[in-house]
């Protein structure tokens, strides 16, 4: 039996939400166990430009920010079957990280 954490990150907490689903259907399938989805602290990026770059009028600013939800969900089981986890469907806004422990 060897362990799989699973990390992923992404902009909407939706689309994680949907892979963890898909991991969580076939492992269950599988009768694998699984730990999770733990959610981990959530990364905010901030910005706050000057709206007119030439410097004259009033020192005005516009922020930006952009939140990076995590997850970790940790699975255990046979080679082959975590082999099948990773043919679960990811849509591009999400980046999937896998090591073996």
């Amino acid at each position: 039996m060897t362990k799989a954490k699973i990390t992923l990150k992404g902009e909407s907490p939706s689309d994680l939400d949907k892979v963890i689903v898909q991991i969580k259907e076939l492992s269950r399938t599988l009768n694998m166990k699984v730990i999770g989805p733990i959610p981990m602290p959530r990364k905010k990026l901030e910005i706050s430009p000057r709206r007119t770059p030439c410097g004259d009028g009033s020192d005005t600013y516009e922020h930006w920010e952009k939140r990076i939800s995590k997850r970790l969900v940790v699975v255990e089981g046979d080679e082959k079957m975590i082999r099948q986890i990773l043919r679960v469907k990811v849509p591009d806004s999400v980046f999937v990280k896998i090591s073996l422990v």
